[in-house]
């Protein structure tokens, strides 16, 4: 019983940082209708700013060197973020497919980078002292600081995003742009700056969590592409534009690949996954929350 229901707290706090990259494609999607094959790779940035912040500073600031990698790996993630909405993406608006293979493009063209500057092989973040052990709640059941630390940035990163669209001028632009952006233009919304800012939001997410997941395992180029997917379905599951569909869908999702991979394989257990959310969306297609049609 131990063992599972360490499991499940694995599932949950990898369903946060599914929650973290999903709301940030949930963004870009509902927003702009553009599928981000790219997205992934912000997660891989944000991962390679926590190394370069550690290497940076160097042993004597292992203590703090990954809390102040947190605002970096935000702020790199979405100015490179706003630099691929302004330079790519917006000519491509209204071509959905166009803007996938394009950002599908772009991916590869980033990992292939990180190649170049980092090297293929994988490298690792040492974890802060007082971040090590973890609350023995039973026998052989504990949860690990790390993880608990990483459920809560995920809760304060999403506090601060809901405060941003409710209580700032700016976020209440976004979502008039989001429901309506004819009107919003109208209106006097500039929203082609809504739009480059929005997609820097999303992309600095990502790169907060690419940066959590530093703590729990490797950073290779390929880092991005372990979670795009799952992320995509965190987002179809939850309901386009459904910010509590999507956090019990990446709950879902995360606990489903803890709970699978611990009896079968890593492969075995996402293709049961896509199974499981595919026969899901058969029932429900507009997935768990479906977003209320206007009248």
């Amino acid at each position: 019983m131990d063992i599972w229901l360490q499991q499940l707290f694995n599932g949950i706090s990898l369903g946060s940082i599914l929650l973290l990259v999903a709301i940030g494609l949930a963004f870009s999607f509902g927003l702009m209708n553009v599928i981000n094959m790219a997205h992934g790779e912000m997660i891989m940035i944000g991962a390679y700013c926590a190394y370069l912040a550690e290497r940076t500073l160097g042993s004597g600031a292992i203590d703090y060197a990954f809390l102040l990698a947190l605002p970096f790996a935000f702020a790199i993630a979405g100015l490179i973020g706003m630099g691929l909405e302004v330079t790519l993406i917006r000519r491509l608006y209204g071509r959905p497919l166009d803007t996938l293979l394009a950002t599908w493009g772009v991916s590869l063209v980033l990992q292939q980078a990180a190649r170049s500057i980092f090297g293929a092989p994988n490298v690792q973040v040492t974890t802060p002292p007082w971040l090590q052990g973890g609350i023995a709640v039973t026998g052989s059941f504990t949860m690990p600081y790390i993880r608990l630390f990483i459920i809560g940035m995920v809760l304060v990163a999403i506090l601060l995003v809901w405060l941003y669209l409710v209580r700032t001028a700016a976020g209440r632009r976004t979502r008039a742009t989001m429901q309506n952006r004819e009107i919003a233009a109208a209106l006097g919304v500039r929203t082609p700056r809504v739009d480059m800012l929005t997609f820097g939001l999303g992309s600095g997410l990502a790169g907060l969590a690419g940066c959590a997941l530093a703590l729990i395992g490797p950073i290779g180029p390929s880092l991005g592409t372990y979670y795009i997917v799952d992320s995509f379905l965190v987002v179809i599951l939850g309901g386009i534009g459904q910010v509590v569909g999507t956090a019990i869908a990446a709950v879902a999702v995360g606990g489903a690949n803890a709970l699978l991979e611990f009896q079968l394989s890593a492969s075995v257990a996402k293709v049961l996954v896509f199974v499981l959310v595919i026969a899901f969306l058969q029932w429900r297609p507009a997935g768990i929350i479906a977003r209320r049609a206007a009248r």
